[in-house]
């Protein structure tokens, strides 16, 4: 079980007991702080089983389980997952739609998401696959201030791909 234990799970005879406030009450005998805690209103929770005698506090349980659940939810809503956005293009691409495409792949980038470059080739531009490698080489070095290859080219059917990571 992590994290502080509650009442009935503390074993042993004595514990060195800390108040609400934090301040240290010394040792004594479990039951004791039991009773202590009760008249205040608290219960006697373990923090630190391992120590020589184990540490007990007196918390509010309810109020405990609620701060601890708000900070876990804090803490899952601030992580940022990392997606992969797929940026797809032809081998004779023109200029100025292969400047909006990069427009597209910076903006990813600096997102923090992975860009996958597929590269479609249709009818007998497969016959010209230096072309694409050529277009692909092209934005390696455009991102290659801001992104670093993580798959480099390659050759999957009809399609060639490469995945782009933020640096």
């Amino acid at each position: 079980m992590n994290g502080p234990r509650f009442n009935e799970f503390i074993v042993s005879p004595k514990v060195r007991v800390i108040d609400e406030n934090g301040e240290n009450l010394g040792v004594m005998l479990t039951q004791e702080a039991m009773e202590q805690a009760a008249s205040v209103g608290l219960d006697l929770v373990e923090v630190s089983p391992n120590a020589d005698p184990p540490v007990a506090k007196y918390l509010d349980v309810g109020k405990y389980k609620y701060e601890a659940q708000k900070k876990a939810n804090l803490a899952r809503k601030s992580q940022k997952t990392q997606e992969i956005k797929e940026i797809k293009m032809r081998p004779n691409i023109d200029d100025h739609d292969y400047d909006v495409k990069m427009k597209k792949v910076f903006s990813f980038i600096d997102e923090g998401d992975k860009v996958k470059i597929t590269l479609r080739f249709r009818g007998r531009e497969l016959a010209h696959g230096q072309l694409g490698m050529n277009l692909l080489q092209r934005v390696q070095e455009d991102v290659s201030e801001t992104a670093k290859v993580e798959q480099h080219p390659r050759m999957e059917g009809r399609q060639m791909l490469m995945v782009l990571a933020p640096k």
